[in-house]
């Protein structure tokens, strides 16, 4: 049971701004998202999101004592899954005008549970 995350973060209307100014953010590379689902949690079916604040060096290479929630999703042992998840996440670097940089992002960490989502079986 994995959580599902997405490789974006900031508000679209940010994002059309920074790619006006040359700006590309980081990009999940994680075939799979490497955030477990609580199997306590998932077994009650309680869903959250969190939204974690990273620190991805020019080389994509996150800054785990940089790590941060950012918006908890009010369930302490969701929280904690997304940051240990962290540890796993691969990036491909933020870029300006194709140069890549450094910089700190908003990661999303969506818990959902497949039968509360209507997707069935699904993992």
């Amino acid at each position: 049971m994995t959580a599902c995350w997405s490789g974006q973060s900031s508000p679209e209307d940010e994002q059309a701004a920074d790619v006006e100014r040359g700006f590309e953010m980081p990009v999940a590379t994680n075939a799979e998202s490497p955030v477990f689902y609580p199997v306590e949690l998932f077994e009650q079916e309680v869903e959250g999101s969190v939204v974690l604040r990273l620190f991805i060096t020019e080389d994509g290479t996150i800054v785990p004592e940089s790590t941060q929630v950012a918006e908890t999703s009010g369930v302490a042992a969701l929280d904690s899954a997304a940051v240990a998840g962290v540890a796993e996440m691969h990036f491909a670097p933020a870029r300006r005008n194709g140069t890549p940089i450094a910089t700190l992002f908003l990661q999303p960490v969506h818990f959902r549970h497949p039968e509360r989502s209507g997707l069935g079986d699904q993992p």
